[in-house]
Formats: structure tokens, sequence, C-alpha cells
């Protein structure tokens, strides 16, 4: 594990629609709020996390600039000359571009391909400025995801409660498990998300991970909640859209869980 106090997470499925950059960007607003200084990086071509902050209109001009994640992996820069202030006390990103779509043949002329993004980081760590770190993963499993577990500290896997929520995870996990000795990224859990307690999807969907064995599922879940669409609309946090909704709450609750487990 790196020699730094800062915590990294990644939030990482290999299926889409998970709900992972709407738990990324919430939960470091609840991280930022409990007074953690939080840097989020934004590592995928939708540029969703960076969305949930910043109207269109300044999420492409950050895109077509090349003071993105893009370029700074592209030219191996030091990522600390990258970083954006939000509009939120204690909550930095660093914004992503559509170019992030070739991350994969960038890489692949590169020495130590793996590693590119650790070594970006490298500065930052090294500052201690951060208590966390947050990466929103593009929703594949190849050399870029690979990079983003190499400087992980902890994984949570975002699972949508749906019939086919928990459709490729086995293949999530054989690849976590896969990497060996490239990453001590260990799994802090699974996030059950979008969960509608007039479907019997989320008991189904916590009876079958009860059946992977060492694999923690967060007792925090996220309900279904307009209000969170609204956010989005909005490209603001859910608690700062509505703070006493219920989606509000649990993301609240979930950071509480991020922390104990960080405190252990």
């Amino acid at each position: 594990m790196k020699n730094s106090k800062t915590k990294t997470i990644c939030f990482t499925n290999n299926k889409g629609g998970s709900g992972k950059s709407t738990a990324c960007a919430n939960l470091a607003y609840e991280l930022s709020r409990a007074g953690k200084k939080v840097l989020m990086v934004d590592t995928d071509m939708q540029l969703n996390l960076s969305l949930s902050f910043f109207d269109e209109e300044k999420v492409l001009e950050m895109a077509e600039s090349e003071k993105n994640l893009y370029y700074a992996i592209k030219k191996k820069d030091d990522l600390k000359d990258y970083i954006v202030s939000t509009p939120y006390e204690n909550l930095d990103l660093i914004p992503s571009s559509t170019l992030i779509s070739q991350i994969e043949y960038e890489l692949f002329t590169m020495m130590q391909r793996e590693y590119i993004l650790k070594k970006c980081l490298k500065g930052i760590y090294e500052s201690e400025e951060y208590d966390y770190v947050l990466l929103d993963a593009p929703p594949t499993l190849g050399t870029w995801v690979i990079n983003i577990l190499c400087t992980s500290d902890y994984v949570i896997v975002p699972v949508e409660a749906s019939p086919w929520g928990l459709f490729g995870l086995a293949n999530m996990f054989d690849f976590l498990g896969g990497m060996g000795e490239m990453t001590e990224a260990a799994v802090m859990g699974v996030l059950i998300t979008k969960v509608d307690e007039r479907k019997n999807y989320y008991k189904q969907t916590r009876e079958i991970l009860a059946g992977y064995e060492a694999i923690h599922v967060f007792d925090s879940f996220i309900h279904v909640d307009t209000a969170i669409e609204w956010a989005q609309d909005a490209s603001v946090p859910v608690g700062i859209y509505k703070k006493s909704t219920r989606s509000a709450k649990e993301f609240s609750q979930l950071a509480k869980e991020v922390m104990e487990y960080g405190s252990r």
C-alpha cells in the first residue's frame, strides 16, 4: 500500500448503469461535508463525474482543453497541476476528456503501462493534502482499469438491484483476483443501488451477494430517488439539491461507513 495517509478508493463495475458516478460524486461530497479533504478523479470518457459538479458548458470546456486527465497521462505529468476546485469546500476534481477513450492505445506504447496513473498521482500522495482520492472507473476491464486499480487502496463495487444488476459480477471479482501482486487494492464492499422496495430485487440481490465468500456488503444502500435525477440535472450533489431527501441521508450514512472502515 502507498506510504501516504491518503486513502484511494475506486468505484468500478464492468457493467454500465450500476450507479458508479452517482455513488462516487455523492460519497465525495458527504466526506467533504464531514471535514475530509477529497480529490475526485474522473477517468471516464462519459464525463459523468465532472457533470455532477459543473454544467455542461464548463465540463466541455475542461474536456476540450489540455488540462485534463487524458493529456496528463499522455504527457506523464504530475496531476497536481490539473486539479480544479469545485464550488464546495474540501472538494476538488481532476476532469476527464472524451479523448480518454483512446487511452488504451496511448498506454500500449508506454513502459510499465499499468502504473502510469499511479506515477502521475505520486506528487499528490506525497503532499498528503487529501484524506481521500476517489476514482470513477469506466465500465471496462482493460489496461486503463488496471491502472486505476494499481493506484487504489480500496474498491467499491456498486451493484444495481435489478434482474441484470449482478450480470458479470463474477467476472469482475475474477479480474480483481487475477491481478495478483500488481495491486494491493482490497474490496471495501459492494454498494447496492437503485433499490425499489416495491419489488423483490433488493432481497434477491443481498441473498446472492451473501454467497460470495469474504465480500462485504455495505449496510447502507441507495434507493431509487427522483431527487438524484434532479440533482444531476442541476449539476449538484443530492445533499445540496435537497439534504432532507432519503438518498442524501443514505449517502451520508455510506460516508460514515467508509470513514469507519478506514479507521480500523
